[in-house]
């Protein structure tokens, strides 16, 4: 399930001139797996599809970089800047080394970023990781959109129900501490 999880990953970069078409192969994947996050892509490319590729990309440079809020950095929702965050953030390092993933010059928390790593953890590790650090970063990012009639809402509706469907809920508190981050069982990550 790796290439969903990149696809996915994907749709969190800068909307450059094939972003439809990368959306449209998401839509087809994830569909696959969890319907109901396709039809949240199904809604976000029903929007981003009337607009011009400029109009996508400010509207994407407003919701995710000027927006604190919606910071794509998911060690920012969890910790602020923190010390803890530090510490995340070195945690994540270490789990891109281990799982084999690129940070693609963004910061190791960068939420597309983590999508990847998620889809090449073992799949306890993935549901642990979910749970403690994913889905309570992007209930916080969701909170803010709900309602403001921002189709990158759908985005991340699509990607909570993803997580959701392949790793389920737990119903865990989240973001304990930065140990929360799964250790790699003697593999590297302290």
């Amino acid at each position: 399930m790796e290439i969903v999880w990149d696809l996915a990953g994907a749709l969190l970069r800068y909307p450059d001139e094939r972003y439809l078409e990368a959306l449209e192969v998401c839509r087809r994947g994830v569909r696959a797996v969890a319907p109901e996050a396709g039809t949240q892509l199904d809604r976000l490319h029903g929007v981003l599809a009337g607009l011009s590729p400029e109009a996508r990309q400010e509207l994407f440079v407003a919701t995710f970089d000027l927006n604190p809020a919606c910071a794509l950095e998911v060690g920012w929702h969890l910790f602020g800047e923190n010390y803890e965050r530090g510490a995340f953030l070195v945690k994540m390092r270490q789990l891109l080394t281990r799982v084999g993933v690129s940070d693609g010059g963004e910061l190791p928390d960068h939420l597309g970023t983590v999508l990847r790593v998620l889809g090449r953890m073992p799949p306890d590790e993935a549901a642990e990781f979910a749970d403690a650090c994913l889905l309570p970063a992007l209930a916080k990012m969701r909170t803010h959109l709900a309602g403001k009639s921002n189709p990158f809402e759908s985005l991340l509706e699509a990607i909570a129900r993803l997580v959701t469907a392949m790793h389920g809920e737990s119903g865990g508190n989240g973001a304990r501490g930065a140990a929360d981050v799964p250790a790699d069982n003697g593999r590297g990550v302290q």
